[in-house]
């Protein structure tokens, strides 16, 4: 059964769990869906027949949701080469076809997940790296209020030492989340997060969460004090940071794969956390990013909510998605 008939017998049984595990990406992707899905279904009624017009206005639409010119590319070679090998002619079967050549993209036979690492001794380290103004301390908070509705003892590291107020800041947030909390102004990151594990493995945490510098216009003292943060994170924590995500606000769009490119390139990125995808029309950077770069997304904000961030699950970003064609 193909992913789409999948979901498809899911909506149909109007399973209440299932509507609960949807309805926050059915939401925060109405944008997106409005934008290309709704676009997707004119289209078939436009062309009820597959033709060389069909596709390259098919082709137009998946790269202004942001999917990625190469991806697209590639993509589009797949949906001809399927159409041709299975004599596909309806348009309205072929979004079939479409929706699960997109999962196709996004899974690829591979083995990447979206589950975070957790150590099975002692605190899991959790890096949280990303430019100024993506929404870095936000997630952290929101990370920090999912794991201690878990019931877990987390801390929040403030290792972006030399901004303004960005040390003040992530306090605040702790307090308004009511976890613990370790941070210095203008002083060695390193140093602060050397102090901030030692102090977490005297109180016992389960998760430490630590807030980086974003200057990425500086790359080349950003990776030195990556890598010196990275080995006293080790000296502390054998094996640890257990993760290392890169926050994107995807309503940048390309610029996100391109700040995703930069970080891979300075440090070891275990997973993508996309802020603001309610805010954007463009959702299909979930698959760019996953076939660009090759990282998972671990994380989505779908809202301004502390709820609102939800662990990525493929099959409901494919619903959320094309929810419009599954009645």
């Amino acid at each position: 059964m193909s992913l789409f008939s999948k979901i498809k017998e899911k909506f149909k049984k109007n399973d209440n769990k299932i509507e609960e595990s949807t309805q926050t990406y059915e939401k925060g992707l109405e944008k997106t869906r409005e934008e290309f899905v709704s676009k997707l279904s004119l289209l078939g009624i436009k062309y009820t027949k597959v033709s060389e017009d069909y596709f390259e206005e098919l082709e137009n639409l998946l790269i202004m949701a942001d999917i990625g010119v190469n991806t697209v590319f590639s993509f589009m070679d797949r949906i001809r080469d399927r159409v041709k090998k299975e004599n596909i002619t309806d348009t309205a079967y072929l979004n079939e076809v479409i929706v699960d050549e997109l999962f196709i993209i996004y899974v690829n036979n591979e083995s990447l997940t979206d589950k975070i690492n957790i150590a099975s001794v002692g605190p899991t380290v959790i890096l949280v790296v990303g430019v100024n103004g993506v929404g870095k301390t936000t997630t952290i908070a929101k990370l920090a209020h999912k794991y201690q509705t878990l019931g877990k003892k987390v801390m929040m590291v403030a290792a972006d030492t030399f901004r303004a107020g960005a040390v003040a800041q992530l306090k605040l947030w702790s307090e308004r989340v009511n976890c613990d909390f370790f941070g210095k102004e203008e002083t060695d990151p390193a140093g602060v997060v050397f102090d901030g594990l030692t102090k977490a493995k005297e109180l016992g945490s389960d998760i430490v969460l630590i807030d980086t510098a974003g200057r990425l216009h500086n790359k080349v003292n950003l990776m030195a004090e990556l890598e010196k943060i990275n080995k006293v994170i080790g000296r502390i924590i054998p094996s640890a940071p257990h993760e290392t995500l890169l926050v994107i606000d995807a309503t940048t769009g390309q610029n996100g794969i391109m700040q995703a490119k930069a970080f891979k390139e300075i440090t070891n990125i275990t997973g993508i956390v996309l802020t603001k995808l309610d805010s954007t029309a463009k959702g299909g950077i979930v698959l760019a990013i996953k076939e660009d770069v090759g990282i998972p997304v671990k994380f989505i904000g779908l809202g301004e909510k502390m709820t609102d961030l939800e662990t990525f699950d493929i099959e409901n970003y494919i619903y959320g998605l094309f929810k419009d064609l599954l009645k």
